[in-house]
């Protein structure tokens, strides 16, 4: 009676786990494959256009004028979703919260080959050290933004 009590708690160990390994493959084929790239090897021209879009975007905050992006610079979908109104609001909650924007700094680099971009991800600094916050600018093969987000700083990144 003790081994086919054993011969159960086998099985039912063996079934769970089986079960668990399967379901976790199916959602990492979910994620969008990237690569890191080492930051020497990214280009200067896609490294000082992302950094200089992105901390004109930041650099709001503090002084209230945002300088429109233009066509050369963002896609037609970053271009109709960044606007004068909607920075406003995000500056203002950022204001409350961490003061004044001061610089950022480029921590890591992603490549994503299924649609062509690479993801830039800063580290910010402000004036309050509340938390960290993390900008990332995402710039396709044409050096145009194709998103720029602001996320609470994790060092891993999750898309």
């Amino acid at each position: 009676m003790k081994k086919v009590a054993l011969i159960c708690c086998l099985t039912f160990l063996i079934s769970c786990k089986s079960g668990k390994t399967s379901s976790t493959s199916a959602t990492a084929g979910n994620k969008p494959e990237f690569i890191k790239l080492p930051l020497s090897e990214v280009s200067s021209i896609k490294k000082n256009r992302a950094y200089e879009l992105g901390k004109r975007v930041l650099m709001t905050c503090n002084t209230s004028f945002f300088k429109p992006f233009t066509k050369e610079e963002a896609t037609e979908e970053v271009l109709k979703k960044i606007n004068k109104e909607k920075i406003s609001m995000t500056c203002q909650n950022i204001l409350r919260v961490f003061g004044q924007f001061n610089d950022m700094q480029l921590v890591e680099v992603l490549r994503f080959d299924e649609n062509q971009t690479t993801l830039f991800r800063y580290k910010c600094d402000y004036e309050k050290k509340y938390k960290t916050k993390e900008l990332q600018v995402t710039i396709n093969d044409e050096n145009k933004i194709t998103a720029i987000t602001t996320k609470d700083w994790k060092d891993a990144y999750l898309p």
